[in-house]
């Protein structure tokens, strides 16, 4: 049996780490900072790109696979994304191994072998997207260039953890050319929505839609939507970005499109992008002391139904209302799984699921066979309940909406009450010390101040809320004037 978690109030990113194990969901490798995302986990991420893979291709976008190596001149040719993303780049400079002469069986680098240009393994991959489109776009008959691909980047962070942070990730990372400015800013604003839309239906996650600041914009980026989720020890999380590039990197390429009136014009660029940092989202946002808790639309399987028995001749019987069972959830489109394993016990298994996030749990025993019952479990609140077995598929249907906005709901109720708005420097200390959460502040706009409070407190602007209240105040730090308050936090 798996073992107990440490309480998140104990140590939360003990219990996080632990979770994160113990749950199946991934490991650390064999590689430094990179992991090993395991088919249960990998199951759950698939639920999330599925979704969102539609939700892309509704509003018009294709999918398509650019190359892992970005030509390092490419890489240098937008100077602000390459400055950006330098010091977390991995470099290739050979193409072969070879024997060691003074040590046979080990394999040095063939100093023959040496790259005529180094490669830069891709951080993200505007520059090999846009050194590719100069050869898509002559007209604006071409545009717009609506393209997404999943893929993997690679970012060599030094300090990692699983799903959060890791030299290795995966993400989808959206890339599109349009004919004007406000095209292009109308999609970044789109996607940013489309995010927001996501993280609300599907992870049950409520999130705070905004702008970043400039000095947390995308390297490269003229601005950066985002989305800010709080995690349950306070602290927020960026759970997607959307950055309207300006003609930064048309500019950087040369890419120019014909207009309807004949003129050269550069392009107008976007990007956004969601990674497997929304697992960690996931976990943080919902899960207990128990395990992990599952929002319904992301389970791998929304019920599992465990027999408990003594006989063979009792798992017989039980077995043959549990394939009806499964028959009927899967008539109304319910993810089922019947565990018969004879390995386990009956409370190893509700250990296992309940660890796992399994939303529900039905128990039938040779007494439930009797009276035509079944036991009903949910994880989100834990409660059982006793119901008739021709009710416990309505039930379960019912249950599926239920405790998706149970979730929800739970998540935007401790949202709210640590959304906690201040005037003064000592106010703000202290509610970042002793209560955590979005602090709604006045900030004098200045690149100078952002820092300082960073430097003094460890919490940054996570994002000017679009619905910011235009309201005339003093800088929470330098009483110099402010035209409305932005969300500060300390972050992942």
């Amino acid at each position: 049996m798996s073992k107990k978690l440490t309480p998140r109030s104990q140590d939360y990113s003990k219990w996080y780490n632990q979770l994160v194990v113990e749950a199946d969901l991934a490991e650390n490798s064999a590689v430094r900072g990179s992991m090993v995302i395991k088919p249960y986990g990998y199951a759950i991420w698939e639920k999330m790109q599925s979704d969102l893979d539609r939700r892309f291709k509704e509003t018009g976008h294709e999918n398509a696979y650019f190359p892992l190596f970005v030509p390092k001149h490419l890489f240098e040719a937008e100077e602000k994304n390459a400055e950006g993303f330098a010091k977390e780049c991995a470099v290739v400079t050979h193409y072969r191994l070879k024997n060691d002469p003074d040590n046979q069986g080990k394999l040095i680098v063939d100093p023959e072998a040496k790259l005529e240009e180094e490669l830069i393994v891709r951080p993200t991959s505007e520059a090999i997207i846009w050194s590719t489109y100069k050869n898509w776009i002559q007209s604006y008959r071409d545009l717009p260039i609506l393209v997404n691909q999943w893929a993997n980047v690679v970012r060599w962070e030094m300090r990692t953890r699983l799903f959060l942070r890791t030299a290795e990730f995966l993400w989808q990372e959206g890339h599109t050319a349009h004919a004007t400015k406000a095209e292009a800013i109308e999609e970044a604003e789109k996607m940013n929505e489309v995010y927001a839309e996501f993280a609300r239906e599907v992870l049950a996650i409520p999130v705070i839609k905004g702008r970043k600041s400039p000095s947390e914009r995308f390297a490269g980026a003229v601005e950066t939507y985002c989305i800010e989720a709080l995690m349950q020890d306070g602290k927020a999380l960026q759970a997607g970005t959307s950055h309207f590039l300006g003609q930064n990197f048309a500019k950087a390429f040369d890419v120019k499109y014909t207009s309807k009136e004949g003129k050269q014009e550069y392009v107008w660029a976007t990007s956004w992008g969601v990674s497997t940092r929304l697992m960690g989202a996931l976990i943080m946002s919902h899960s207990d002391d128990q395990g992990l808790v599952l929002p319904p639309k992301l389970a791998p399987y929304q019920v599992v139904i465990v027999p408990i028995y003594r006989k063979q001749e009792q798992l017989d019987q039980i077995t043959e209302v549990a394939e009806e069972l499964m028959k009927e959830f899967r008539d109304k489109g319910i993810r089922v799984k019947f565990d018969h394993r004879d390995t386990h016990k009956p409370g190893w298994k509700f250990a296992q699921y309940e660890l796992q996030g399994v939303p529900t749990r039905i128990a039938i025993g040779p007494k439930d066979l009797e009276k035509g019952t079944v036991e009903l479990a949910r994880r989100d609140n834990l409660s059982k309940e006793f119901i008739q077995r021709n009710e416990v598929v309505d039930r379960v249907v019912a249950l599926m909406d239920e405790i998706q906005d149970s979730l929800y709901n739970k998540a935007l109720d401790f949202q709210e009450s640590h959304t906690t708005k201040v005037d003064t420097f000592e106010e703000f200390k202290e509610v970042l010390e002793k209560k955590g959460g979005f602090i709604a502040a006045h900030w004098d706009g200045t690149e100078e101040t952002e820092q300082k409070i960073k430097e003094l407190t460890k919490a940054t602007i996570r994002c000017i809320p679009d619905k910011q209240e235009k309201e005339a105040g003093k800088c929470v730090l330098t009483n110099s004037k402010s035209e409305g308050r932005v969300l500060f936090a300390k972050a992942y």
